[in-house]
């Protein structure tokens, strides 16, 4: 991660170019919103049904999301330096993808500052929803995948973890 971050010359190209924009801040973006989106739902979601107290929740959501963030900022940008690939800078690839992945965390985080849980789960129930739609959205747009196939997988992978959340958070 030697490199330093692009100026506004080079962020306006990376914008101009449909692939480049693709590989730079799409790709690493998406993934980073499909990371903390999904990744987050267990620790909340269990947190939520061990706990039944929304302020504890809304804690536990906030480090997952920071922690996913960073660890996905670091991923990113240690991964690949950007010259075989072409994905280019891996700073600025590390901060979209820490940046979306504490996003796709955080906001599903925010309705346990609700202080009844019950209500905060139905808010949070939705915000999830929205989150995979916007994810079935991006696929669909930037990647030519069917917008039903692509709400049927992030549904089904967003389902197992959370799914995981209620089991662990019942025992």
């Amino acid at each position: 991660m030697s490199e330093s971050l692009p100026n506004l010359t080079e962020l306006t190209t990376l914008i101009g170019d449909d692939k480049s924009f693709v590989l730079r801040i799409v790709q690493p973006g998406l993934a980073g919103l499909m990371d903390g989106s999904v990744s987050t739902l267990a620790p909340i979601f269990a947190t939520a049904f061990a706990t039944h107290n929304s302020h504890t929740v809304f804690l536990i959501g906030a480090a997952a999301a920071v922690g996913a963030g960073i660890s996905m900022a670091f991923s990113e940008g240690l991964s690949d330096d950007g010259e075989l690939t072409g994905r280019g800078n891996p700073i600025f690839r590390g901060i979209v993808t820490g940046f979306m992945t504490f996003i796709g965390g955080f906001l599903h985080t925010l309705p346990f500052l609700i202080p009844n849980v019950h209500t905060a789960l139905l808010w949070a129930y939705f915000v999830v929803g929205i989150e995979l739609i916007i994810i079935a959205m991006i696929r669909n747009r930037y990647f030519n995948t069917s917008f039903a196939l692509s709400v049927l997988q992030v549904i089904v992978g967003g389902g197992l973890v959370f799914a995981a959340g209620v089991i662990i958070g019942q025992s």
